[in-house]
């Protein structure tokens, strides 16, 4: 069941909310000014919701690129903004969080109209443009507190004062994913200003608006030119010519492990610095002494939900006891069948259609794919009906006595898609859970404290949730084996924008 039931195709659309933000074709942000790119290729945004056309935005050509790098180089080698004074740097930053909060409604309609995902999602906390001001107060925080180590004379063999000095890494390409564009901007955006690097943001192409409409309020900053560039288009034009470029110092990515590879092969010439975020198959462990059917509720909603599974951190792996799995299911199956479609700018519609028809026509394929390996459907793996079929939907689906090794468990799916496995102790919940490429994050869902440490020490991924999970500014999150290389957030955020210099001293001590 669905909140469009009885309506009408041409019934759903979301032009009206377009005009109403008053979306215009995208520009570039090159040197503290709007400019139209040197090329006329235009990248033609279609809302996931209806396939409808919301605007177009800049392809960046090559030589767009290179004017934001070079505007982002001379900011860094030659104007004032890396040898500013912590409080200078800070006061010309802070009333950026002032101008986020402001804009935060505007903003999250805007990520709605671009990504499809419901107002209802992008108005919550960790997704709004609330969440990203707080991204930055925190980062600001650290400006004036983040400094170097003087170290004791070690041994009589040396009169050697040794001091260390945190220094600014460069200019840094920060490319932002289509998921989550507002938070990714901030993590990634926040921690190199206030380190003192330059930036060249490059938001992924199905989700650009909202990235010019925080390009526009940091033009309202004083900050000196170049050191905020914005250059939209696609990977293989744009972001290609962005992180092979030789003026750039560090690339900050977020999206899938064959662009990470790339970059990190494309790094290698110049031995770029990188903080890569490269997705997950998170596993969830479902204890019987859990508040099983609650826990069913949580795991089913990262993936049938908002996002609709769209999210590197969603536990899309549920090992669940044996003795509880059918309580299990009895909670996910709820959530399920909770879904409402539609309009995404209704407040009743809580599930996002997929980013584009390639991905659902993936996703289908992984459901075809799981039934030919073995695993039951137990609901799901369709689509809605006429009413939303101009849009990229699929139904929340359900698979269990999955076998780990089969692609349902160990390929990232990125869709409303849950693989339940059974499991009977905890080794082999273990064995299962760390049986994967990815390491990104993991669930415990248990009352025995004891168990829940020992496990959060066992499992290997970058974030472990018990009884719940989500992203808070001032923590650092990342992933293990090929989710990723860094983190981000907290200080370790910060300190991965920096070069860390040891000056020693004669002291004729």
């Amino acid at each position: 069941m669905t909140n469009t039931d009885n309506l009408s195709r041409s019934e759903l659309s979301v032009l009206a909310n377009r005009d109403a933000l008053e979306i215009a074709p995208g520009r570039l942000y090159l040197g503290g000014q709007w400019r139209d790119s040197d090329s006329d290729a235009r990248w033609q945004h279609l809302s996931p919701a209806t396939n409808e056309e919301v605007t177009t935005i800049a392809d960046a050509s090559a030589t767009d690129v290179d004017r934001a790098v070079g505007a982002a180089r001379r900011a860094f080698d030659e104007g004032p903004w890396p040898r500013l004074r912590a409080k200078e740097r800070k006061a010309l930053l802070e009333p950026l969080i002032a101008l986020l909060r402001e804009a935060a409604p505007r903003l999250s309609r805007i990520q709605t109209l671009e990504n499809g995902m419901p107002i209802s999602f992008t108005s919550q906390y960790r997704l709004s443009a609330a969440v990203a001001a707080d991204v930055f107060d925190h980062h600001l925080g650290w400006i004036d507190k983040l400094g170097g180590e003087t170290y004791p004379q070690y041994t009589e063999r040396s009169d050697l004062q040794y001091l260390s000095f945190r220094e600014p890494v460069g200019v840094v390409a920060a490319i932002v994913p289509w998921n989550a564009p507002v938070l990714q901007l901030a993590n990634k955006v926040a921690p190199a200003l206030a380190a003192g690097c330059t930036v060249v943001l490059k938001p992924s192409e199905y989700a650009s608006l909202s990235s010019l409409a925080i390009a526009e309020l940091i033009d309202r900053l004083d900050l000196p030119p170049g050191v905020f560039n914005l250059v939209t288009g696609v990977g293989a034009t744009s972001g290609e010519a962005l992180i092979t470029h030789p003026g750039v110092d560090k690339v900050s990515f977020t999206g899938s492990r064959g662009v990470g590879g790339r970059i990190l092969e494309a790094s290698g010439r110049d031995i770029k610095r990188v903080t890569l975020e490269l997705g997950g198959k998170s596993p969830s462990l479902v204890f019987p002494d859990a508040d099983v059917r609650e826990a069913g509720k949580a795991v089913m909603r990262m993936i049938a939900l908002g996002m609709s599974g769209q999210q590197c951190t969603a536990q899309t792996r549920a090992l669940v006891h044996v003795d509880c799995y059918d309580e299990f299911l009895d909670g996910a199956r709820e959530i399920a069948a909770s879904v409402r479609y539609g309009d995404p700018f209704d407040p009743d519609t809580n599930a996002s259609p997929l980013i584009n028809k390639q991905q659902l026509v993936k996703v289908l394929d992984y459901v075809e794919s799981g039934t030919a390996e073995g695993a039951h459907l137990l609901l799901g793996g369709d689509r809605p009906g006429d009413a939303l079929s101009a849009g990229n939907y699929l139904n929340p689906t359900i698979f269990t006595q999955v076998d780990n090794r089969s692609r349902l468990a160990q390929e990232e799916i990125f869709g409303p898609v849950l693989a339940v496995i059974p499991f009977s102790d905890e080794d082999e919940a273990v064995r299962i859970a760390n049986d994967t490429e990815y390491g990104l994050a993991a669930g415990i869902y248990t009352t025995d404290i004891a168990r829940a440490f020992r496990l959060a020490r066992r499992i290997r991924a970058g974030a472990i949730g018990v009884n719940g999970y989500t992203f808070m500014p001032n923590a650092p999150i990342g992933g293990y084996k090929t989710s990723g290389l860094g983190r981000e957030g907290g200080r370790t955020a910060l300190e991965a924008y920096t070069e860390q210099k040891t000056v020693m001293i004669e002291t004729g001590a």
